[in-house]
């Protein structure tokens, strides 16, 4: 592995391992192993990623603070769920929007499972007066929506991604020539890799070049929700 990778094959096998031994006691014997070759690795990535974000937009954050960062827990909340699994078998960062407290806000992401590596542009369940605005901001001006999502740069990497409605939403023409939009609850483009590029040495290169092709759609969803980029 060059030395200059953030990720080796161990992440990927830790997780694997993580999948079949679930459990509270397994991850207490392991957990050394998960902070050497998941946890610190990826808090590595986040900081050397911080200057790169700050170039692309200053209102964007990566924090590698290993609890209350970028970074997403490890652990599972069960409280709610049937699936009582305590941890989940991937990790993730996202770099929020500095106005957002919560995943809900604009950002960039980073997903990686075994199977699974994927970056993600946008904003995830906007709460309903956020999507009203995003809705309104692509009714009113579809001209820029359509730049947004249809320039080569996004096209080149990203594939809209989320849930919809099946009609048309409340105050909405549904003869609307954008209306399939206009039914979208999520507004996520999503750009998916080769599981092993992580492991790659330029894979900080190659995830900062993707995310940066999303900007003409962070700067619309931005815009309409109304804060600075």
């Amino acid at each position: 592995m060059p030395a200059s990778a953030h990720f080796s094959p161990e992440l990927s096998k830790f997780l694997r391992q993580l999948e079949r031994n679930n459990n509270r006691e397994w991850f207490t014997a392991n957990k050394a192993t998960f902070e050497q070759h998941v946890r610190d690795p990826l808090l590595q990535f986040i900081a050397d990623f911080k200057p790169r974000l700050a170039k692309i937009s200053p209102h964007l954050v990566a924090d590698p603070h290993p609890t209350r960062g970028s970074m997403f827990r490890i652990y599972r909340d069960t409280r709610f769920s049937k699936d009582k699994r305590p941890y989940k078998t991937w990790v993730a960062a996202q770099f929020r929007h500095e106005a957002g407290k919560d995943v809900h806000a604009p950002g960039f992401y980073l997903h990686i499972s075994p199977t699974e590596v994927f970056a993600g542009v946008g904003i995830w369940h906007p709460d309903a007066t956020t999507l009203a605005k995003i809705r309104d901001a692509i009714a009113e001006d579809g001209a820029s929506w359509k730049r947004a999502i249809k320039g080569k740069g996004f096209q080149a990497h990203f594939e809209l991604h989320g849930d919809a409605l099946k009609r048309a939403p409340k105050g909405y023409d549904p003869g609307h020539p954008l209306i399939d939009d206009l039914k979208r609850k999520d507004f996520i483009g999503v750009a998916e890799f080769n599981p092993i590029d992580l492991e790659r040495a330029d894979f900080l290169d190659r995830y900062t070049k993707t995310v940066r092709a999303g900007t003409p759609f962070m700067k619309f969803l931005t815009k309409a929700v109304g804060v600075a980029w």
